[in-house]
C-alpha cells in the first residue's frame, strides 16, 4: 500500500473515531504524531491530514445537516456572513477542520525531518 493512502486511511479512520469520544482538538495531536510515525515527504502528510480530518469532520456534519440538524445550521450560518446557507457552513467548517488537520501532519513531518 502506499504511504499516502496508508497515511491518510490511518488519520481518517482514527480522527473519525476520535471525534466520537474526545473534543474536536484532539485530531491535532493524532496528526501531529502519526505524520511523525508514519509520514512520507511533507506534502504527501498535508494532504493526507486535510483530506482525513476534513473528511472525518464533512462527513458527519453533512450527514446531520440533510437529517434533522440543518435547521440549527443554518441559524448558525445567519450568524456568520453566509446569508444564512447551512450548507455553505457545512462546506466551510470541514475546510477549516481540513487545513488545521493538514498543518498538524506537516508539522509533524517537519519534526521528523522528512
Amino acid at each position: 500500500m502506499k504511504p499516502f493512502l496508508f497515511l491518510f486511511l490511518l488519520i481518517f479512520v482514527l480522527a473519525s473515531l476520535t471525534q466520537l469520544l474526545l473534543p474536536w482538538w484532539v485530531v491535532l495531536p493524532l496528526c501531529l504524531g502519526l505524520a511523525a510515525w508514519r509520514g512520507t515527504s511533507a506534502g504527501a502528510a498535508f494532504w493526507a491530514g486535510l483530506l482525513g480530518v476534513g473528511l472525518s469532520w464533512w462527513l458527519p456534519a453533512a450527514w446531520l445537516n440533510l437529517h434533522g440538524a440543518g435547521l440549527l445550521a443554518g441559524r448558525v450560518a445567519t450568524l456568520l456572513p453566509l446569508g444564512g446557507n447551512s450548507g455553505l457552513l457545512v462546506l466551510l467548517s470541514g475546510l477549516l477542520a481540513g487545513l488545521a488537520g493538514g498543518l498538524a501532519a506537516l508539522s509533524g513531518a517537519w519534526l521528523k525531518g522528512r
